[in-house]
Formats: structure tokens, C-alpha cells, sequence
């Protein structure tokens, strides 16, 4: 199955149009499309199914119980499926039988193990007081985060760890948030704040085919590899901002194969 994959597009305030690419049998969007929700509407009509996983930004200035039914609705008014901690399985034209697992991730802040927990949560802070998302009617705070977080990889780990009795052939992780420190940004390296972009996932890479994922304004496209099966490939595919110069040598057209 060719996939097309776009997230971290920031259409709020970047001038973009995504173009369906030639070829391609599914479009995965990997969260941080529009905080507005707006340009959910220019993939009304696209020619291949769309999936999508919600990045953080989605929630930015919203009540996150109210956000997601409200989501879910505003994507499958425009033929949108929204995969938040659920699987779907989808047949290319060959027959072949792919399951997309989705959720959004968030940050459990352990990326550097339980000891490095608090600088990482410290270090959000920012983050978080500056996206404005509540729950409750209260605000969320890293601690909300990481609950929200670990009920996440709880899906995941379950969902992975489902026998596929011949209901999908291969297998493909949809996140926003990064399940290694191998997709840390260069720009910034491994520090506490790393853990508000990327999870300490590599085990649950290893129990999928292609784990796409997005956070990151740069790309990657590497493998983990699974003795005695073929390797796992992970790979973020965002667009990043015009004005910090993270869309140079960005291939929106590109197609990724599993």
C-alpha cells in the first residue's frame, strides 16, 4: 500500500495546499494540521481515504472532553476518519489487508526514565501554559498529560498485542508524538524538554511494520531492527514553519510504501 503523509502543516497560519499525491492509496495526517479545525475542509473529497490522528495543537484553547466529540465531528463531516485510540483496517488494490492503529500519544514524560520524570514535566510548562487546554474546567497540567499519555500507550500495547488470525497482513502505528529519542530534533538534542516531543516507545515499534509519527518539525526515516523478522520502519514526515526555514527540502508528493 502507498501511503501519502502530512502533519505538522500549522495551517492556521502557513501557507500551504496540500495536492493529493499521484499514486497514493491512503493519506495519513499526523496531527498539528490547523488549531483552528478550518482547513480540515481541504481534504473534503479526496480521492483516497484520510486518516488522521489529532496532534496536540488541535486542542489548543479547548476543553478536551468537549474537543473530541466536537473533533470527530467536524472530521467525518469532511470524510475524515479520526483514529484516537482505535484500529482500522484498510484493503489496497492488491488485495493486501493493512491495519492502522491511531492515538495521539502525548507525553508521559519518562523518555528518560523515572528519574528524569520531574525536569521533563518542569520543563513543559511552558509548553502547556502557552497551548491553554483544559479538562474539567481546570487547566492541564503535565500530570493530566502524562494520564492521558500512558492511557494511550495503554491502547497501544494492547491493540499490538492482538493476534491477526488473518485479518490484516501488516501492520502501521499512527501517532503524533514521537516513539523514540532517535527522532529528537538535532537543533535541540536530548534535554528534559525532548520528552514533550518524543516517548520511550521502541519496544512497541518492534510489534509494528511502519510507525508514522509527527511533533517534530523535521523528518526521519530510519528502521529498528526485529531479530528474526524484517526490520521496523518509523517515519515523520512533517512540514514545520516557513519562517524558521523547517520546510526546506520538504516533499509533501512523497509516497511511503508497506
Amino acid at each position: 500500500m502507498k501511503l501519502q503523509i502530512l502533519s505538522d502543516l500549522h495551517l492556521e497560519s502557513e501557507r500551504f495546499s496540500p495536492q493529493p499525491a499521484p499514486g497514493a492509496e491512503v493519506l495519513v495526517l499526523a496531527g498539528d494540521i490547523d488549531t483552528t479545525w478550518a482547513a480540515l475542509q481541504r481534504f473534503a473529497g479526496w480521492p483516497v481515504p484520510v486518516l488522521m490522528v489529532a496532534g496536540n495543537h488541535e486542542f489548543d484553547g479547548r476543553e478536551l472532553d468537549t474537543a473530541w466529540p466536537a473533533l470527530r465531528a467536524a472530521c467525518a463531516a469532511v470524510g475524515v476518519r479520526l483514529l484516537q485510540r482505535e484500529a482500522v483496517v484498510l484493503e489496497d488494490a492488491a488485495g493486501r489487508r493493512v491495519r492502522f492503529v491511531g492515538a495521539t500519544r502525548w507525553s508521559d514524560f519518562d523518555l528518560f526514565g523515572e528519574r528524569g520524570r520531574a525536569k521533563a514535566e518542569r520543563a513543559a510548562g511552558y509548553f502547556l501554559q502557552a497551548a491553554g487546554m483544559s479538562r474539567g474546567g481546570r487547566p492541564l497540567d503535565a500530570a493530566g498529560v502524562r494520564a492521558e499519555s500512558l492511557a494511550c500507550r495503554a491502547f497501544l500495547d494492547e491493540e499490538l498485542g492482538r493476534p491477526a488470525q488473518g485479518r490484516w497482513d501488516t501492520t502501521v502505528v499512527v501517532t503524533h508524538y514521537a516513539p523514540s529519542v532517535r527522532s529528537a530534533d538535532p537543533r535541540f538534542g536530548k534535554q528534559p524538554g525532548t520528552a514533550s516531543f518524543c516517548n520511550a516507545d521502541d519496544d512497541l515499534i518492534a510489534r509494528a511494520d511502519l510507525w508514522i509519527h509527527g511533533h517534530l518539525h523535521c523528518r526521519h526515516d530510519y528502521r529498528i531492527d526485529r531479530p528474526g523478522r524484517g526490520s521496523a520502519r518509523v517515519v515523520c514526515q512533517a512540514r514545520g514553519l516557513a519562517d524558521k526555514r523547517e520546510i526546506e527540502n520538504y516533499e509533501p508528493m512523497k509516497l511511503f510504501e508497506v
